[in-house]
């Protein structure tokens, strides 16, 4: 057995009609939260949210495309020279420009071990079928 993993990201497990690419699961990864989720042009209805509840930091950058991100009521440009980190309490919402994005999201609660999401378990059902 190797002492790494590889897959392509068009090749990952996804959820949300294809958006939510569950690459954590996919290379292995169990002490941190990492998600790609690709926005159409002009994406808007990724849900604001905080992690007051878990105390969850992420960080953000876009892998292509541009885009921004609203912390605490002030946007800030999201694209590929810039990396993006947000407290556990912040409010943060996501925004997609023109031509779209392909975002790369981590996640993990300082002091504490990394908690699994179910839903981005490989085969879990998708939580966002209905919607």
């Amino acid at each position: 057995m190797s002492g790494y993993s590889i897959k392509r990201i068009d090749e990952m497990e996804s959820v949300a009609r294809g958006t939510f690419r569950k690459a954590r699961a996919e290379l292995g990864v169990t002490s941190f939260g990492i998600q790609v989720i690709d926005f159409p042009p002009n994406a808007d209805r990724y849900p604001e949210h905080d992690h007051a509840h878990d105390g969850q930091e992420e960080v953000y950058l876009a892998l292509s495309g541009t885009g921004e991100i609203e912390v605490d009521g002030e946007r800030v440009a999201l694209d590929t020279e810039s990396i993006v980190r947000v407290d556990p309490g912040a409010k943060r919402k996501v925004y997609a420009g023109p031509d779209g994005m392909r975002l790369l999201a981590l996640g993990g609660t300082p002091g504490s071990p990394y908690e699994v999401k179910e839903f981005t378990e490989l085969g879990q059902p998708d939580p966002f079928a209905s919607l």
